[in-house]
C-alpha cells in the first residue's frame, strides 16, 4: 500500500507542477474554488459514512454472515447513490446562490466561470460515492491494491487531459480530467469488489438493523467533516480577495498532503480493520495495535516534517516555480508551506487515532475534536491572514491539528483505551533526537552545495534538494539502526 500510495502522491506533484505551469494562477483560484461545494456534500453524505461505520460494520458482518453482508452493501450502494444524486441535483440550481458567498471578492465574470465549472464537477461526487463504498468492500476485506491503485488513476487523467487540452480549453482541461478521473477510480475497483463476491440488486431496504447502525454512526463524522469543509470554505472566502491566493494554499496544502498520505493514511488504512476486530472485546490488544501503528507512523513523520520545513523553498520552486506560476506565487507557496510543515505530525497522526474511535464505534468525541478545532483554526487563520496573507490560513490550519490531535489522545487516555506509556515516549524522544542530527547533517550538505554551485539554474537545485535529503535521510535511517530501533530493524 505505501508503494502504490507513494506513486500516487508522487504523481499529485506531477499534476500540481503542470498545473501551475499551464493554466494562469488566476484560472486556478476557479479551479479549486469549483471544488469547495462538491466536495462538501460528498464528504457530508458519504466519505463520513465510509472512514467512521461502513468499514467497521462491513468487518464485522462478513465474520457473521457473508451473504447477507452483500446484501447490506448492494442496499448501501443504491441508497447512497439515490441520497447523493438529489443533493447534486439541489446543489446545481442553488449553486448561483451559494458560490458569491464562497468567493465573495471574484469579480462578476469570475464567479459565474466558477459556477459553470462546478456544476461539471458535481459528476465527480457521484462517481466517487459508488466507488468509496468499493473501496469500503476492499478495505473490510483487507485488499488494498486496486484501492491504492484508484488514486493513481485519478492523478493520471488530470495530467494527461491537462497536457493535452490546457493550451486550448484552459482551465476546462483539468476540470475534465477530474470527471473522468473519478469515473476511473470507480471502474478500477469495481472488478476487486466482484471478485470479492459483491453482485447488484436494486431493491431499497431503508429498515435494515445495520443500515440504521451506519447512518447512528456516521452523523457525528459527517457533522465533523463538515466543519472540516466549512474551514475550507471560510479559506476560500478569505483568499479570493488576493488573486491567486486560493491556488497558492491549495497547491502548498497539496505538497504538505504527500507525507501525511503516504506516512499517516496508509498505516491508519492498514491498521484499521485490526482495530475494527478487537474493538471493546480485547482492549489489550487493540492497545498495542494502535500504539504499534503510532510509532511507525511517526517514525517517517518526524523527519518528514523537519525535512519538509528546511528544504521548502527548493521543493516549491522545482515543483511549482514554472511558467505561470511566478517568483511572487513560488514566495508565497514556500511561506505558506512553512506553517503547513509544522503541522505535518499532528495531521499524519489523526486519521489513526479517528479511526481508533471509529473502530470503538465512537463518533461523537471526534465530532466535538474536529468541530472545537475548527473554531480555534479559523480564528488563528483570520488574525493571521491580515498580517501573513495566505500563509496565515496554514498557521490557523496547522494550529487546529494540533489542538484536534491532543483532544483526540486525551480522550483515549481518558477511557483507558491507549496507554502512552514511558517507553513510548522514549521511542518519540529517539525519532525526534535523530531527525534533530540527520537535519543539521543537511543543512550542512545543502549549503555546501549552494555555495559551490548556481542554485538558480534547476538542474544544481535538483541535485542540491535530492542529494540533500538522500544524506538526511541516511543519516536519520543509519541513527535508527545503530540504536537498533524496532520500526527499521523488522
Amino acid at each position: 500500500m505505501i508503494l502504490t500510495l507513494t506513486a500516487s502522491n508522487l504523481l499529485g506533484m506531477i499534476r500540481d507542477h503542470f498545473l501551475a505551469q499551464y493554466i494562469p494562477t488566476g484560472q486556478l483560484d476557479i479551479y479549486y474554488a469549483a471544488f469547495r461545494l462538491p466536495d462538501l456534500v460528498f464528504n457530508i453524505l458519504i466519505y463520513g459514512a465510509i472512514a467512521a461505520a461502513v468499514v467497521p460494520i462491513l468487518s464485522r458482518s462478513f465474520k457473521a454472515n457473508e451473504k447477507s453482508s452483500w446484501e447490506l452493501v448492494a442496499n448501501l450502494l443504491n441508497i447512497a447513490t439515490l441520497i447523493v444524486l438529489i443533493a447534486l441535483v439541489g446543489l446545481f440550481f442553488l449553486l448561483p446562490i451559494l458560490m458569491p458567498l464562497i468567493v465573495p471578492s471574484f469579480p462578476t465574470e469570475k464567479i459565474q466561470e466558477t459556477i459553470y465549472l462546478a456544476r461539471w464537477m458535481l459528476l465527480s461526487p457521484l462517481f466517487f460515492t459508488i466507488s468509496y463504498i468499493f473501496g469500503s468492500v476492499l478495505n473490510a476485506k483487507k485488499r488494498f491494491l486496486l484501492y491504492s491503485l484508484a488514486p493513481i488513476v485519478y492523478n493520471l487523467s488530470i495530467i494527461i487531459f491537462t497536457l493535452l487540452l490546457s493550451q486550448r480549453v484552459n482551465v476546462v482541461a483539468p476540470i475534465i480530467g477530474v470527471i473522468v478521473g473519478s469515473f476511473l477510480h470507480m471502474l478500477v475497483q469495481l472488478p476487486g469488489a466482484v471478485a470479492a463476491g459483491f453482485r447488484p440488486h436494486f431493491k431499497l431496504n431503508f429498515q435494515d438493523a445495520r443500515l440504521k447502525r451506519i447512518l447512528k454512526l456516521m452523523l457525528p463524522r459527517a457533522v465533523a467533516l463538515g466543519a472540516g469543509q466549512i474551514q475550507l470554505v471560510i479559506f476560500t472566502a478569505i483568499a479570493s480577495s488576493i488573486a491567486g491566493a486560493i491556488a497558492i494554499y491549495n497547491l502548498a496544502d497539496n505538497i504538505q498532503t504527500v507525507p501525511i498520505v503516504i506516512f499517516g493514511v496508509s498505516f491508519a488504512t492498514a491498521a484499521f480493520p485490526s482495530l475494527a476486530h478487537f474493538g471493546n472485546d480485547e482492549r489489550s490488544k487493540f492497545n498495542n495495535v494502535l500504539l504499534k501503528s503510532a510509532k511507525a507512523a511517526l517514525f517517517f513523520l518526524i523527519p518528514s516534517s523537519i525535512f519538509l520545513f528546511l528544504l521548502r523553498a527548493q521543493i516549491v520552486r522545482l515543483i511549482l516555480g514554472y511558467g505561470y506560476f511566478g517568483w511572487s506565487d513560488t514566495r508565497q507557496a514556500a511561506d505558506t508551506l512553512t506553517f503547513f510543515a509544522l503541522g505535518v505530525v499532528a495531521q499524519g497522526l489523526i486519521p489513526l487515532i479517528a479511526r481508533a474511535y471509529y473502530a470503538l464505534e465512537n463518533t461523537r468525541y471526534p465530532m466535538w475534536s474536529a468541530i472545537i478545532s475548527v473554531i480555534i483554526g479559523v480564528t488563528v487563520a483570520l488574525f493571521g491572514f491580515k498580517g501573513l496573507g495566505v500563509a496565515g490560513l496554514a498557521l490557523g490550519y496547522a494550529f487546529a491539528s494540533w489542538v484536534q490531535l491532543f483532544i483526540l489522545l486525551v480522550g483515549l487516555e481518558w477511557k483507558t483505551y491507549i496507554n502512552l506509556s514511558g517507553s513510548f515516549w522514549i521511542s518519540v524522544a529517539k525519532m525526534l533526537l535523530l531527525a534533530i542530527i540527520a537535519s543539521a547533517v543537511m543543512q550542512l550538505i545543502k549549503h555546501w552545495y549552494g555555495s559551490v554551485w548556481d542554485i538558480d539554474k534547476v538542474y544544481n537545485l535538483f541535485v542540491q534538494t535530492v542529494v540533500s535529503a538522500g544524506v538526511g535521510i541516511l543519516a536519520y535511517l543509519g541513527g535508527a539502526w545503530l540504536l537498533k530501533m524496532p520500526e527499521i530493524r523488522k
